[in-house]
């Protein structure tokens, strides 16, 4: 009997071992420990980054309050106008004094983090962009705080594993946790933090990323409750959804949003292209940028800021349908300038706002065409809402799930489920990216094609090259007399194109310094077995 119990030990401690040796060998339990730290603090980074916003707009609007549409609309028009211009100026001296980048950062440099193991993510320029932020919404720029509050929260976190020396899976994990921990405290709104973070940062769903990232995000969201209160962003009626009858509504209202995104895109992405080739100082480009806003705002005051304010009004059915149509074309114009004035913000709350917009308005119309069926026009701005930020975003799971914690809006689950995933297919059909992988590929970093693809950009040669000898002694090279080299810069696809154009199986490094000394030899064997074990790793990460 002892003998068959001490076998059947052994058996399940050949199977509880090994997971047992990754657990501890990933440094899991620092790991949770670190994610409720990083949860604490990143919640409070983001309560300070929202009274710093207040702050900034109190000197021109006489509040610190959400409703800058409101206290805009009763000031005098020339401090509207200028508001934005003089908080322009201040972003562009920062910019051009402190910001490595010469631009403030958001959640596409956090993604470009994750795939370069953090290596982006610098404490100062982390501070410096939030405090940019913090002028550029306070002084009335068309844009959200969300995803700078994301890009703190992952500087933040990624500092912590620099000190105490964390790398590879656990500071990738980390660096979510910081992602989930600031959306959970921006929106109060823990679901959608964890969803954003796997979805958006990590791009999987790995059990050994998800228990941290749920710690932080819980604790994100206690803390901004209490701060904040019980309540979720937008208080809003109950609605319901009139009659099933409504579902082919629902799939317009998914191709209308769709258009709407996918202007929204174009607009951001055009308005960029179009703002760097035009020749200016830096220090310039934010105020004519913010002056631009601010003659936008004096007709149209609800385009300033975050616009949570607007957004509401049109959650609770309080718009005409003349105005909704109207701020999203404003709404678009101003956010685009914006973001290519190089203000600091993001997209997250724009996308919801037009959406809104987009929903209201669209609901305004079906009631008048099926009165007896269509649904209230605030309901039609919720699923707005949800479609459009989730088509831009490219996170539908997450936006439909955020959309539900934001307002409460549980029983429109079929209805924002339908309309979500038709917008965002379709938008994916226009432009086959979000904007935040947009942004990562005017940078050369093609992440949405997968690791494959961004680690033939991201490994260099200086990961696989094979050094010369301590002893040995150092090698003179002609780089004129046409042999083959490669530099220790040189990107993994640089080195397989050069062993297949010139048939060699190994080739010579030369000192990036100095083309006549070799430092080493990188071979073609040597190369392919880094990227297979590097892709290997990635699909080990991402299944554990």
């Amino acid at each position: 009997m002892s003998e068959r119990l001490i076998r059947l030990f052994a058996i399940a401690w050949s199977e509880i071992e090994p997971n047992l040796r990754f657990f501890l060998t990933n440094r899991q339990p620092l790991v949770w420990v670190l994610a409720l730290a990083i949860g604490l603090g990143v919640a409070l980074a983001a309560i300070i980054f929202r009274i710093g916003i207040g702050l900034v707009q109190l000197p021109w609007l006489a509040t610190q309050a959400e409703n800058v549409a409101t206290a805009a609309a009763a000031a005098p028009w020339p401090v509207v106008l200028l508001a934005p211009a003089v908080g322009g100026l201040i972003v562009g001296l920062l910019l051009t004094r402190f910001m490595t980048g010469r631009r403030p950062l958001g959640v596409a440099d956090v993604i470009e983090a994750r795939a370069l193991g953090g290596r982006r993510l610098g404490l100062r320029d982390g501070l410096w962009s939030a405090v940019i932020t913090i002028i550029s919404l306070g002084s009335g720029a068309s844009a959200g705080r969300e995803g700078p509050v994301v890009h703190l929260g992952a500087t933040l976190s990624e500092k912590l594993c620099q000190v105490l020396k964390l790398a590879g899976t656990p500071e990738r994990t980390l660096i979510a946790c910081g992602v989930a921990s600031a959306i959970s405290a921006s929106f109060n709104a823990p679901i959608a933090g964890v969803l954003f973070a796997h979805e958006v940062i990590l791009g999987h769903y790995a059990m050994s990323a998800f228990v941290p990232i749920v710690m932080a995000s819980v604790v994100g969201g206690i803390v901004s409750r209490l701060w904040f209160g019980e309540v979720a962003a937008f208080v809003i009626p109950d609605y319901a959804i009139t009659s099933y009858w409504e579902i082919p509504a629902f799939a317009l209202l998914g191709v209308t949003c769709a258009a709407v995104a996918v202007i929204f895109q174009f607009a951001l992405t055009g308005t960029d292209y179009l703002a760097r080739n035009v020749a200016m100082p830096l220090w310039a480009r934010p105020a004519i940028g913010g002056l631009a806003v601010g003659a936008i705002a004096v007709f149209v005051p609800d385009v300033l800021g975050v616009g949570y304010e607007t957004t509401d009004k049109a959650l609770k059915a309080a718009l005409p349908i003349g105005m909704m149509l109207t701020l999203i074309v404003a709404k678009t114009a101003a956010t685009a300038i914006t973001l290519a004035s190089r203000f600091g913000g993001g997209i997250v709350s724009p996308a919801l706002y037009l959406g809104a917009m987009a929903g209201g308005a669209y609901g305004l119309m079906a009631a008048n065409v099926f009165p007896e069926l269509a649904s209230s026009e605030g309901l039609y701005a919720i699923l707005g809402m949800g479609a459009v930020a989730a088509a831009v975003l490219g996170a539908p799971i997450s936006t439909t799930v955020m959309v539900f914690e934001l307002t409460g809006g549980y029983a429109l689950t079929i209805a924002l489920l339908f309309t979500v995933s038709i917008a965002a297919g379709l938008t994916f059909a226009f432009h086959g990216r979000s904007y935040f992988h947009w942004q990562l590929e005017t940078r050369g970093l093609f992440v949405s094609e997968g690791p494959h693809r961004y680690l033939f950009r991201t490994v260099h040669v200086r990961d696989f090259l094979q050094p010369l000898a301590a002893d040995a002694e150092v090698m003179a090279f002609d780089p004129g007399a046409g042999e083959p080299y490669l530099r220790p810069t040189d990107s993994l696809e640089s080195a397989l194109r050069t062993f297949d154009s010139s048939g060699q199986a190994s080739v010579p490094v030369v000192d990036p310094d100095d083309a006549t000394r070799i430092i080493g030899h990188a071979s073609q064997v040597r190369a392919l077995r880094f990227f297979n074990k590097a892709l290997i790793d990635i699909s080990v990460e991402e299944h554990r």
